[in-house]
């Protein structure tokens, strides 16, 4: 899509099945099926497609995808892997390799969006690119608690920390792109903002996984602080709605991109996967 003088695009970083009732949390599944497709297993789909935005001369990714043989047996079928990251093919067809990513905005460090960082060394996927990351959620990151343990992997780590920003509130990456703390999901959790000739878009991350998430109380069973989610979903929803946002999505398997009428349930325009 184009927004302004930025190109964005999605890139196939991996498919996962993950379990309706986590994903939609305490919602009653005769609800949250009216909204997203689910699986005999109930399993929903559950992409893992990271966002690419080009400057002009700056190639920008929010977020890494699965990777690439890194996740176990086990893991693969608990999580319900489809298939692993294309991200390479990916970045081909647009006459791209991975060195060419400038940098990498880490929404948060879940293993659903961190794990395509590395290889299965710890060697950084995308070497020349700075990577930023909220310092609540990096330090979380490095010490988990006992709950947070079981998506904040250690093989996630890796050579990319020496190219590492850590910020505290917001940070402007690029002139129009903005990462902002909001907390929710995950302790360091952050939202990113872009802006360019006028247009906008913002890229809610897990407290606003799907587009059947943009109720403020539909959060997910995963949320460490579901509360501060609703409190954030309550004050940002209807001022991107307002100030006529395109909002991105890297899990949904439907949407990339929808604009909301001001009721905040009905989609004006969207782009589809």
């Amino acid at each position: 899509m184009k927004l302004g003088a930025f190109n964005i695009n999605y890139l196939n970083g991996g498919m996962t099945q993950m379990d309706g009732g986590a994903i939609f949390g305490v919602v009653p599944k005769p609800l949250w099926t009216k909204r997203y497709a689910v699986n005999e297993k109930n399993q929903v789909p559950n992409l893992t497609y990271p966002i690419l935005i080009q400057t002009g001369d700056k190639n920008i990714l929010i977020d890494a995808g699965i990777g690439n043989h890194k996740l176990t047996d086990k893991q693969l079928k608990n999580y319900g892997v489809m298939y692993e990251s294309q991200i390479h093919d990916e970045l081909e067809k647009l006459n791209l390799n991975v060195e060419d990513i400038d940098m990498v905005l880490m929404s948060h460090m879940h293993f659903d969006h961190a794990t395509g960082l590395t290889d299965v060394d710890g060697n950084s996927i995308f070497s020349k690119a700075t990577h930023f990351v909220q310092q609540d959620e990096w330090h979380e990151f490095i010490s988990p608690n006992i709950r947070s343990k079981a998506t904040y992997w250690e093989i996630n780590r890796g050579t990319y920390e020496n190219k590492l920003i850590l910020f505290d509130k917001k940070v402007e990456v690029y002139p129009g792109i903005h990462m902002k703390h909001v907390g929710g999901h995950s302790y360091g959790q952050s939202i990113i903002t872009i802006e360019s000739e006028g247009e906008r878009a913002v890229h809610m991350s897990d407290i606003m996984p799907t587009n059947a998430h943009i109720n403020p109380l539909w959060v997910m069973a995963y949320d460490d602080y579901p509360m501060q989610s609703i409190r954030e979903k309550e004050r940002l929803i209807p001022y991107y709605i307002y100030q006529d946002y395109w909002f991105l999505y890297y899990h949904d398997n439907v949407f990339f991109a929808a604009q909301y009428e001001l009721d905040g349930k009905t989609i004006k325009q969207s782009i589809k996967r």
